[in-house]
């Protein structure tokens, strides 16, 4: 019988199995199964000829183990060799040991040993190989849901790479000279995306947003040859997505591409400020300010009607965390920007 045909067998047969069950149950069971084969080698005695003690005991220990797992059926073992030696070897009713009841013992215990040993052990190979199953299911499940999440994220990527270059297409003039510079603009933003995504979703680098921000100001610091500004990052809490996770850190690359270019003109240093945390009177929003001590914002200028590339895509990403954006002069000098939004 090959081995499908084993499992197929064990199946069926597992429905009315009483291996999980407790063990009064399933010790009960082993007594009445080997009190149903005496019942049975007594009803068949006269008909027999003698040389059959263990005909009934046999297929109970069997079923016993096969049913009721290994210890029920080791106890109808010796119960059913204990019964057919006091009754049906002779001399009957009686445990006297000679060489004839000593033989039939022994090809009694061998026999039984040998049925118990292999019907546990096919339960315990196909026990493993339900395991097996149930994981590798689990393990197809995740990679399933891995590969959707994968086309999803690639999805939403192509998006915001289709949104930059249509916004960038917008601010091409009408010369070589524009169309170079809007190329080269957007190649630094995919640039920076790429990052993004390499610092944010590398397995080597932890789960520590503060650090894959650190990290990315530390880059656009020196891609930008400022190593004069210094960038001080405090995050007290994060985004629970990686979607969200994304959208806010090249939200927070933006902000400082701004700060970068803007701000520190005419000066040989400065100071960026990135503090993240949650809104302690609003569970579950958090609270970004990126802050800056540069030249600040001209009077009665509104950013959020430039159009600057910049700031196009910072409220770009601050609907799609469904936050609430605003700026303003930060402290003493410089800009201030803040976005509040659900975790």
């Amino acid at each position: 019988m090959s081995m499908g045909s084993v499992r197929a067998v064990w199946q069926r047969v597992a429905r009315f199995s009483l291996l999980r069950r407790g063990p009064a149950l399933r010790y009960g069971a082993g007594l009445t199964t080997f009190a149903i084969a005496l019942l049975l080698r007594w009803a068949v005695d006269g008909i027999l000829p003698s040389g059959f003690p263990y005909l009934t005991f046999f297929p109970a220990v069997i079923l016993t183990t096969f049913i009721v797992g290994l210890g029920p059926g080791v106890v109808t073992a010796v119960l059913s060799g204990l019964a057919a030696w006091y009754f049906f070897i002779p001399p009957y009713e009686t445990f006297t040991l000679n060489a004839s009841s000593g033989l039939a013992l022994t090809f009694y215990a061998v026999i039984v040993t040998v049925d118990i040993a292999l019907i546990y052990g096919m339960q315990v190979t196909l026990a493993r190989l339900q395991e097996e199953r149930a994981r590798t299911a689990s393990l197809l499940a995740a990679q399933t849901t891995m590969f959707h999440e994968l086309q999803h994220r690639v999805a939403n990527n192509m998006q915001f790479v289709s949104s930059v270059l249509d916004l960038q297409r917008r601010s091409v003039g009408r010369s070589p000279e524009g169309a170079m510079a809007a190329l080269e603009e957007a190649g630094r933003r995919l640039d920076t995306m790429a990052r993004v995504h390499r610092r944010l979703h590398d397995p080597r680098s932890g789960d520590d947003f503060g650090r894959h921000i650190e990290a990315l100001c530390r880059d656009m610091l020196e891609a930008a040859g400022k190593p004069d500004v210094t960038c001080r990052v405090l995050v007290g809490a994060a985004p629970q997505s990686p979607e969200r996770l994304l959208a806010l850190a090249l939200l927070i690359v933006e902000a400082l591409t701004n700060a970068l270019k803007h701000a520190f003109v005419g000066r040989e240093g400065g100071i960026v400020a990135i503090e993240l945390h949650a809104v302690p009177d609003h569970p579950g929003h958090l609270h970004l300010r990126v802050t800056d001590d540069g030249v600040g914002l001209p009077e009665g200028v509104d950013v959020l009607r430039l159009p600057s590339l910049g700031w196009k895509i910072i409220q770009s990403l601050a609907a799609q965390l469904s936050g609430q954006l605003t700026y303003g002069p930060a402290d003493g000098a410089g800009t201030r920007i803040d976005l509040r939004f659900p975790a």
